[in-house]
């Protein structure tokens, strides 16, 4: 364990060199430590990475004290982007024709992740510090992407997916649906255990929701990567000021 005080920096991947610090940080953390997978994950070198890489903006969270260590990566994608790279990521477990008819500018997050030691900490702040900055720059309207449980036994997580059916739905005109349709409320709304719901629900999925996230309508297992995944949905226009201020404290829009 590092014992001395992080410092960090963040800045989109430049180089090919950055691309594959960020690949072999989500390696570690979606392949050896969560079990996952994926056609074209590259095990003799420790990347994980896939067919969209290429097009997406990879933000870097660096640890300046150790070396400018890697520690911390989201990737996104502009909806402005989409089309060259062949449709969003997530089109593959949802389809996204709610968003599409929007006629507002999309922003498609995902493989976000931190490395063990940073999670629980200010890390994370810093990262969405450094993404409100740039969804402030391109006037981001709205923020989506899969979001993940560890696992794919749908029983053990079914307050957790049943509390975010009943009480964080997304509006019926953002309401994306999954293509392998997986209903999430597993349980009658009296049955669900709000604070294990809350319990067992990952800090990130929490965060979002802290921040006016809503989920769309039923879950992706995705197998592969051995996980269960709902689609949160994030519109800049309907976060209230305290929640903003979590978001961009510090950003200059």
């Amino acid at each position: 364990m590092n014992t001395q005080a992080p410092q960090f920096s963040a800045h989109l991947a430049q180089t090919d060199q950055d691309l594959q610090a960020a690949q072999r940080l989500r390696y570690d953390v979606f392949v050896r430590e969560l079990g996952g997978g994926g056609g074209q994950v590259d095990h003799e070198n420790g990347l994980e990475k896939d067919r969209f890489d290429p097009f997406f903006d990879h933000l870097l969270l660096r640890d300046e004290a150790r070396h400018g260590a890697v520690i911390g990566v989201y990737r996104l994608l502009p909806g402005t982007r989409a089309e060259t790279a062949g449709g969003f990521y997530s089109e593959a477990e949802y389809d996204l024709d709610p968003l599409r008819r929007s006629g507002r500018n999309l922003l498609e997050l995902g493989r976000s992740c931190l490395h063990p030691e940073y999670r629980g900490g200010s890390a994370m702040f810093y990262l969405w510090q450094a993404l409100a900055a740039y969804v402030a720059e391109r006037e981001i309207e709205i923020l989506f992407g899969v979001a993940s449980f560890h696992g794919t036994d749908i029983n053990a997580l079914a307050h957790p997916l049943s509390h975010l059916s009943y009480r964080h739905s997304a509006p019926e005109a953002l309401r994306v649906r999954a293509r392998e349709y997986q209903p999430m409320a597993l349980l009658a709304e009296p049955e669900v255990d709000r604070k294990r719901a809350m319990i067992e629900t990952p800090a990130l999925i929490k965060a979002y929701l802290r921040l006016g996230g809503c989920v769309g309508d039923g879950a992706y297992v995705d197998h592969a990567f051995n996980t269960t995944d709902v689609c949160l949905i994030m519109d800049t226009a309907r976060m209230n000021e305290r929640q903003k201020s979590l978001y961009t404290k510090g950003v200059v829009g």
